[in-house]
């Protein structure tokens, strides 16, 4: 007989099974670190993961959501469902603080704070991850994938990737 304390028990051994799924693209990252996590629900003996991609054609959805089977299946989770939803849509804000410092120690600049869509034509501030130095400029929209963008610090020449704000 399912108890809503075995459900509780269950949605516990599901959480620590998502623990260690990464983003492919940033695997320093975890999807609760990422925030695309949005909710884990258990009813009845039966689970719902329900995930959010960080824009809408985000290519490594079906692989996080494949590692997310996985993980469970793995756990002995038998009985559940990934689902994704798309509203509301993913934002940088939604970055844990652990995972904004993961990406800095990774080498790639987190999203700064009151940068994203409202100051579209504003000038943004970027810290180079591996000097520190706000001395560097905008090199390319996009970077090694759709949500970084190519920066190049002017201090110490390196160029990195900076995590666009969403």
């Amino acid at each position: 007989m399912v108890t809503p304390q075995t459900d509780a028990l269950l949605r516990t051994r599901v959480l620590h099974a998502l623990d260690d799924v990464t983003d492919p693209e940033i695997p320093v990252l975890t999807i609760a670190d990422l925030g695309i996590l949005r909710d884990v629900r258990v009813h009845n003996g039966v689970v719902d993961v329900t995930i959010t991609p960080t824009y809408s054609g985000c290519p490594a959805m079906n692989m996080i959501t494949l590692d997310i089977e996985t993980a469970l299946a793995r756990a002995g989770i038998e009985n559940f469902h990934v689902n994704t939803t798309l509203s509301p849509a993913w934002t940088t804000a939604w970055l844990s603080e652990a995972g904004r410092q993961k990406l800095l120690a990774y080498g790639i600049a987190p999203p700064q704070e009151g940068s994203g869509r409202g100051s579209l034509f504003g000038t943004v501030e970027v810290a180079c991850p591996q000097c520190g130095s706000t001395d560097t400029s905008r090199l390319a929209e996009f970077g090694s994938t759709s949500c970084k963008a190519l920066w190049r610090c002017n201090t110490c020449r390196e160029p990195f990737d900076y995590f666009r704000c969403h």
